[in-house]
């Protein structure tokens, strides 16, 4: 059976999340596993099988403060791996492009991210980061919040399934709920049970945009 998009997750509770709000008759929903390598390898081995129009990495977030509150679901304009490059002599970042080595920045589909904003108009847009290693302390999330002043949200898996999505030639986007803003790590503050209900939310738009990408 073909179906027409593919929603990749880190964990299986994000999945049942957005398995929850979208109708599985026209949704694949997967889990590929934490870390921006296990989403690459993870979202190309699905795209191996074939039939699918566009991809989405779904799932929790961090968000800056004063960007995106918790609760609060984004739409990711360009998934960016943040840590990938090499520090300088300063201890500043070098990212890969400076090296000459390669890209850190996919955009997202401009004709996607319309489609969900234009359905979610609540939603935040802006930049997602992908971290190897998230922020746990306020000086990191200063200095990303410098460095990329229209990241809205942190995560571990956006980067690698759009590169395998990209790769692929389909469309790419990244959709988020906020769990936690970035800063000093304190789980008991996490607001998990929210994030994942406005994820399930948020899934229930996916079933009608899945129904454009079967007919375009």
């Amino acid at each position: 059976m073909t179906y027409p998009l593919l929603v990749v997750t880190a964990v299986a509770a994000e999945a049942e999340a957005v398995r929850e709000g979208a109708d599985p008759r026209a949704v694949v929903v997967k889990p590929v596993g934490v870390g921006p390598a296990a989403a690459a390898a993870g979202t190309a081995r699905l795209l191996a099988t074939g039939g699918y129009r566009a991809v989405i990495n779904a799932g929790v977030a961090g968000g800056f403060p004063g960007r995106a509150a918790v609760g609060a679901i984004v739409l990711g304009t360009r998934s960016i791996a943040a840590d990938l490059g090499a520090e300088n002599r300063d201890g500043g970042f070098l990212p890969v492009e400076d090296l000459g080595f390669g890209v850190s920045v996919v955009p997202a589909d401009t004709a996607l991210v319309k489609a969900l904003v234009n359905a979610l108009p609540d939603a935040v847009t802006g930049d997602v980061l992908t971290l190897a290693t998230v922020t746990g302390t306020a000086a990191t999330a200063d200095r990303l919040a410098h460095r990329f002043p229209h990241a809205v949200a942190e995560a571990m898996e956006g980067f690698g399934a759009a590169i395998a999505a990209q790769q692929a030639g389909l469309p790419f986007a990244e959709l988020r709920a906020v769990s936690n803003p970035i800063g000093p790590r304190d789980r008991a503050a996490w607001r998990l049970a929210d994030a994942f209900a406005a994820l399930r939310v948020a899934a229930g738009v996916l079933t009608s945009l899945a129904g454009t990408l079967s007919t375009g």
